[in-house]
């Protein structure tokens, strides 16, 4: 039988053993990176943007209702008071079973996609300025006129 075969097996789980070795060695050196940090560094690269303003419509990391983490979403800007800001979160999937759900006209969110938007109403969240990420436009008046009761 061609030992040749075996030698060349046997050097390939050989190499492949101390490639996992080396990448473990190396990541076990590395800090683990968080959301928090990620944001951090993202704000101290990125230029400065204009404050978030009401009947605007921006990208954010809202936080979720029981307050466990958050997701970068669009949201309606109903006011803004310090470093806070108030929003009413946009999604893309439409429920029949909730009340305060407005449907926004196509490209409201600037969404790639041009996925249909809606508007929670009854959901009112509190944000962080430093949360925001783009802005993607303005509100139409009429559809203001009907959701700024929400900005007290």
């Amino acid at each position: 039988m061609d030992t040749s075969w075996w030698l060349a097996l046997a050097g390939v789980v050989v190499l492949a053993f101390v490639v996992t070795l080396v990448d473990g060695w190396a990541r076990s050196g590395r800090p683990k990176r968080r959301w928090s940090r990620q944001i951090e560094t993202a704000e101290r690269e990125r230029p400065s943007l204009p404050r978030p303003r009401a009947g605007e419509i921006w990208w954010a990391r809202v936080p979720y209702e029981d307050g466990g983490g958050g997701k970068d979403r669009p949201c309606l800007v109903l006011g803004a008071r310090g470093g806070r800001v108030r929003v009413a979160k946009i999604t893309s999937g439409y429920r029949d079973e909730r009340g305060g759900v407005i449907p926004l006209p196509p490209g409201s969110v600037g969404d790639a996609r041009g996925r249909p938007s809606f508007l929670e109403t009854d959901e009112v969240r509190e944000v962080p300025v430093r949360d925001f990420r783009r802005r993607a436009g303005v509100v139409d008046p009429a559809l203001w006129d009907q959701v700024r009761r929400l900005a007290g």
